[in-house]
This record gives C-alpha cells, structure tokens and sequence, in this order.
C-alpha cells in the first residue's frame, strides 16, 4: 500500500518551532510519508538562514522556494506573493502531496494555498478562526482558510467562527494551539545554560522583546521608536530583541533595534533568531515579555509570564488576564511595564486557554483517516454544532 504523502510548508522561525512536533509525528509514522517545502525567511541570510536548524533536527527539505525580494514595501512583498505561487506551483507538481498542511496567516502560505487549490490538493489549516485587526495577516487567514478542507483550530470560539465562514463543521476540529505542545513536551534550558548560549548575564529584570509591523497602519513601524524610548526608563533591565519579520518595512524596524542595541551592549543583545528552544526558556525567565507577538499572548501565559501588548497588531485575538494592552505611546508602555513586572498569576488553569499541549497526535489522527477524494466544498449555511 502506498504511503500517504503529507507536506508541510513552513516560512518561519516561529511557524517551524510551532510545526516541529507535528512533523516528528509524521514522521515517525509508518504509514506516512513527510514532505517538507522550506521558504520565505527560511532561505534568507538576513533572518539567520533558519532552513539548517531544520536540518539539524533531523528532517529531510524535499524542496525549496525561493520567493523573498530585498525589498520589504508593499510592491516588493506582492511580487515575493507571486514568485512564491510560481514556486510553490513547481513544486507541488514534483511532489504530489496528498494533504498540505499550512500554518498560519503570512503571505508565504497564501502563496502556497493557492498553488495547491489550482492543482486541486486537499489543503488542512491551522490556526484558522482566529482574528487579528492590526496586520493583512487577518485577511491572508481567512483567505487561506476558504482555499482549506480540513480546519485545526485552537479554541471552540474560532471553530465557531470557521462554521460562521461556511465551511462543514464536521471538518472544523478544535485541537489546541501547537505551540503549547512545545513548552509541555520540551525540556527547557537552565538558566545557567541559556546565559551560556545567548553570551549575556540574565540579570533582572530580564525583558524578552520582539516587535513586528503593524502592516494595516499608515505607519507600519508604529510603536517602535515609542517602546525604545520607553525601555530607557528601565536602565538596570537586561533586553533581549528578536528580529522582525519579512513583512513591509520589517528591516527599518530591525535597523532601529541595531542601532538602540548597539548603545549598551552589555545589557542588550539583538538576534536574527532564538530557535524554539532557546526562545521558550528565554520566556520562561524573562520577567516580562514585550511587543506584539502572538506568542505573548499563546505560550507566555502559560510559562507564568506577563505580556505587554502594543499596538492593534493582536487586537481582536482572545487572551488572558496576564497580557497588558497598552496604545503605542512612550507613557503607556512605560506603565504597562510597571504594571506587568508587579503581576501575579494565581494557581490556577484561567491562563491555559489553548489546550492541554496534545495538539499533534489529534491532528495525526485526522490526516490519517480524511478521506482524499476531488474537493467539491458547498458552503455552509448550517446550524453550528
């Protein structure tokens, strides 16, 4: 019998680490075959060439496609989307995936969802459902999610909201976040090795901090200039920076981090990327986290972390008590800082709003047993159940 072909396509540093779990199983499974399509900020130099940590995780590329421009304005991040779909277009046809599997809302998956959607491959999306007002990524979501047949989502309010986008409830599962998976089944660095790894003193307050583009504002970079400005109120903190990602003017957000880095470097460090390991033990005992990554809002909870959340960039996301809001002005973040580094979280489960951490055998299950046949969706005007 012939192995079913499952591929999954990742971009990402973070998309990878969140991916990572549900590639070993698939992997691992004798019935299945594990393709890899590695792209987007993977294959770049300027975001750390992140493709060989795949590698050395023990997981074959089957093919690459190249598609990032050096150019991070909005002409030059359309036309990355359509050297992406020509890519992808390519290697779909050699590989012949029976399910792809995509993570995600980054214009690096829509290129790939709609290759696969022409070629008619059955398409299974996670992390649909979900709402984020600040950035095109909330419109590349729901996009992705019509081009999709099978739906993984991480709560039962975004399988609500995938049911509301007409797709059958019978193919909308809620599974959990994949990235909880991570900090359940990891066995997360001391913090005498992190310090060791990183080549800095974790000393407190230690403040993890990575700040993306605002894609939807005018001003995509807004709030950056404002939180730097903010962090000199915090002079004795120790501050480490993740790079931003690929999308418009992502570099002008990374060049201003340089350059704030480059004033103290004793105390702060900027890295093009942490891995997933070092990443989530860096949370783990940094006091507080700071930016607008969906991560603050996904993992920190659960490491007993506070997070300060600037900007519209995660608005409309759902989040708990121990995640701080605050618009991106110098004054506002400054207190939210304060506020979140006099936080306690109380002991009990109201933070872990994302699942138990057994995301990637429930999504194995699902792929093994879908019926792969010629996708003719209906949509649903049904009641949701």
């Amino acid at each position: 019998m012939n192995k079913r072909k499952i591929c999954v396509v990742t971009g990402t540093r973070a998309e990878y680490g969140l991916l990572y779990w549900l590639m070993k199983e698939i992997q691992a499974d004798p019935d299945l075959e594990l393709q890899i399509i590695a792209t987007g900020m993977h294959l770049s130099p300027e975001f750390g060439l992140t493709y060989k940590q795949i590698e050395e995780d023990g997981f074959v590329i089957n093919e690459k496609v190249e598609m990032l421009l050096s150019s991070d304005t909005p002409v030059g991040v359309a036309k990355s989307l359509g050297l992406g779909t020509i890519g992808f277009a390519d290697s779909l046809n050699r590989l012949k995936p029976d399910i792809l599997v995509l993570l995600g809302d980054r214009f690096e998956i829509l290129a790939a969802a709609q290759a696969a959607m022409i070629a008619r491959i059955l398409i299974a999306h996670i992390h649909g459902g979900e709402v984020t007002y600040g950035a095109y990524d909330d419109a590349i979501r729901h996009a992705v999610t019509k081009m999709s047949y099978v739906h993984f989502v991480t709560t039962e309010e975004h399988r609500k909201r995938v049911i509301r986008l007409g797709e059958h409830p019978n193919r909308v599962y809620n599974v959990g976040a994949p990235g909880i998976e991570n900090i359940v089944r990891m066995s997360l660095l001391t913090k005498e090795q992190l310090e060791e790894l990183l080549g800095i003193a974790l000393e407190e307050p230690v403040f993890l901090i990575t700040h993306h583009p605002t894609t939807l504002s005018s001003n995509p970079i807004e709030g950056t200039e404002e939180l730097l400005e903010a962090l000199n109120n915090f002079k004795n903190a120790t501050m480490i920076f993740t790079k931003a990602n690929a999308d418009n003017n992502g570099r002008k957000i990374n060049s201003l981090i340089s350059a704030y880095v480059s004033q103290n470097p004793r105390k702060r460090k900027l890295f093009d990327s942490l891995g997933q390991l070092k990443y989530l033990s860096l949370l783990k005992y940094a006091n507080v986290i700071i930016g607008n990554s969906s991560s603050g809002l996904f993992e920190a909870p659960y490491l007993e972390t506070p997070t300060i959340n600037i900007g519209n960039r995660q608005s409309g996301r759902i989040r708990p008590s121990s995640v701080f809001d605050c618009d991106p002005n110098v004054k506002e973040i400054t207190e939210a800082i304060t506020k979140a580094l006099n936080y306690k979280f109380e002991n009990d489960d109201q933070y872990k709003i994302f699942g138990d951490g057994k995301t990637s055998k429930r999504i194995l299950s699902i792929l093994k047993k879908i019926e792969i046949k010629p996708i003719m969706k209906k949509f649903y005007d049904g009641e949701i159940i």
